[in-house]
C-alpha cells in the first residue's frame, strides 16, 4: 500500500452519490490507498442553535446517528466496505464542503465529490459542493456526475434531412 496516500469521498447517501462512491473505490484500488468515506453532520437547527442550549449527550446520539447513515449509506451503494481494502470512515462535525476540504489536505490525496444534478435555480440558491471542493482543495479533485446523468449517457445524433424530404 502507498504510505499514507488516500482517496477520500464525501457521502451523502443519495442515489447520485452512488457513482462517485464506486469510483472512490476503484481509485483507492488502483492506487493501493486508503478509501476514506466521509460524512459530515451539523446539529439539528444548525451550530448557531445548538449553542443557544447546547446538550452534549444529544450531540453524542446525532454524530453515531451519522455514522450509521454512512455505513447505510455505503451498503446501499456498494454492498458494503470492500474486503482487502484498507478503509477508515470519518464522521465530521460541520458544513460538508469546509469538513472534506479540511480533511483532505494533502497533496497526495485524491477527493472525489458527486458532481450533483442541479437546476439553475437549486444552483443560484445552494452552494455547490464540487465547485467548492474543485475552487480551494489542496489536492487533486475528482467531480463525478450521477450514473445516468446527461454526460454519461450515449447521445443519438441523426443527420438533418434534405429539404426534399423534409415536406
Amino acid at each position: 500500500m502507498a504510505e499514507d496516500t488516500r482517496v477520500i469521498i464525501g457521502v451523502s447517501g443519495s442515489s447520485g452519490n452512488a457513482a462517485a462512491l464506486c469510483r472512490a473505490v476503484a481509485e483507492a484500488e488502483r492506487r493501493d490507498s486508503i478509501l476514506v468515506p466521509v460524512i459530515a453532520w451539523t446539529p439539528p437547527g444548525g451550530e448557531a442553535a445548538y449553542r443557544t442550549r447546547p446538550c452534549p449527550p444529544l450531540a453524542r446520539l446525532w454524530e453515531r446517528a451519522a455514522a450509521e447513515r454512512l455505513d447505510a449509506a455505503v451498503a446501499r451503494a456498494i454492498g458494503g466496505y470492500p474486503a482487502g481494502l484498507r478503509v477508515e470512515p470519518v464522521v465530521i462535525r460541520g458544513e460538508v464542503g469546509p469538513a472534506l476540504l479540511e480533511i483532505a489536505d494533502r497533496p497526495d490525496d485524491l477527493l472525489v465529490v458527486g458532481a450533483g444534478r442541479r437546476g439553475r435555480l437549486s444552483r443560484i440558491l445552494h452552494s455547490s459542493v464540487a465547485r467548492r471542493c474543485l475552487a480551494r482543495a489542496a489536492c487533486t479533485v475528482v467531480a463525478v456526475p450521477p450514473s445516468g446523468s446527461p454526460a454519461l449517457r450515449p447521445v443519438r445524433v441523426e443527420a438533418p434531412r434534405p429539404a426534399s424530404l423534409a415536406a
